[in-house]
């Protein structure tokens, strides 16, 4: 077995403005698993807010690399534990090394990962489109771009609701928003009764993702669900989401990769909550990733390649009616 790595930057066709960041390029880090003549490939963006760079999520898959190429592991899973450790404080490069695993795994066994996972491809969710945080102008020049049935809209700032008035002038598509943290509770419960006026679905990550007590208000008050993001990072998250929201968004960079992801999907299930896949802006290999796992989900959140001027990668297709996966086995998305 060996690993190998490369590095990208994925320019955006948008500048790409949240509550707590702007960008006009994405890093991102793809890895390479090979044995002969099969190979899986994983990816991972960096996220300052996280603390996620590329340096360090190299120096932690130097340190794994022992342990990957040694070969003693059979099962994605298997590989997941051994690297728990190494990469307890970079889940994002765990993430890379995980889906490249899954994808290496389910080539060997000859099926495409929904396979393997006895998914039903045909009952993928449709993607939200995300509309950066910008004049409300370019914001609905965004819409008139891409006409799509579900749009994420970025919010956080002094005018949330008279954008979402304005941009409400010029579709019928379903909106959802996302605050990043840049509410209180008391502007949580406030708004969402405009919004939900609005044609608006949820809300996402309202509050700091420490304000418990004041989700636990949100929760009871709003007008609207509300949806985890930032306060549901890893699986130990999920429990302590519940009662305060009614849906959680897992990143799979943030989690840890696939594996990690499923539990949590599984769990917040179980617990009655509502789930989705959120992307980190990846290329085609790790929206094709996501892609896979997409039927389990109520909400699929996977438009990061189509944010991208240009795409170092092919995989998935993706149009609001249809998702189109690439011929051949495992997670399927190639370099180009």
């Amino acid at each position: 077995m060996k690993l190998s790595y490369q590095v990208y930057d994925l320019p955006l066709k948008h500048t790409f403005t949240i509550a707590h960041q702007s960008r006009d390029v994405q890093d991102t880090l793809i890895v390479k698993l090979e044995e002969d003549d099969i190979y899986g490939l994983g990816e991972s963006t960096t996220n300052p807010f996280y603390g996620m760079t590329i340096e360090n999520m190299i120096a932690c898959l130097e340190e794994f690399r022992p342990v990957v190429e040694s070969g003693n592991w059979e099962t994605p899973e298997q590989l997941w534990e051994l690297g728990r450790g190494i990469f307890r404080n970079n889940p994002f490069a765990q993430c890379a090394v995980d889906l490249a695993a899954w994808d290496f795994f389910t080539k060997k066994q000859g099926k495409k990962l929904y396979e393997y996972l006895n998914l039903d491809p045909r009952k993928i969710p449709t993607t939200n489109f995300t509309i950066g945080i910008d004049t409300v102008e370019k914001m609905v020049a965004k819409m008139k771009e891409v006409d799509w049935p579900i749009y994420k809209i970025k919010l956080g700032t002094e005018q949330d609701l008279e954008i979402v008035r304005e941009l409400r002038k010029h579709t019928n598509s379903i909106f959802r928003i996302d605050a990043n943290c840049a509410w209180t509770a008391e502007q949580a419960i406030r708004n969402s009764e405009e919004l939900v006026k609005l044609g608006v679905e949820f809300m996402e990550q309202p509050l700091g993702k420490d304000d418990l007590e004041g989700m636990k208000e949100v929760f009871k008050y709003s007008k609207l669900p509300a949806m985890a993001d930032e306060s549901c990072i890893v699986e130990s998250d999920v429990k302590k989401c519940h009662g305060l929201f009614h849906a959680i968004n897992v990143k799979l960079v943030k989690a840890g990769g696939i594996t990690p992801g499923l539990r949590m999907i599984h769990e917040a299930k179980s617990l009655g909550m509502k789930t989705m896949v959120g992307c980190m802006t990846e290329s085609s290999v790790g929206i094709t990733a996501i892609a896979h796992i997409a039927p389990l989900l109520d909400y699929v959140d996977m438009d990061g390649a189509m944010l991208l001027a240009k795409d170092p990668a092919r995989g998935v297709t993706i149009t609001p009616d249809k998702v189109t996966f690439p011929d051949g086995p495992g997670i399927g998305a190639d370099l180009l």
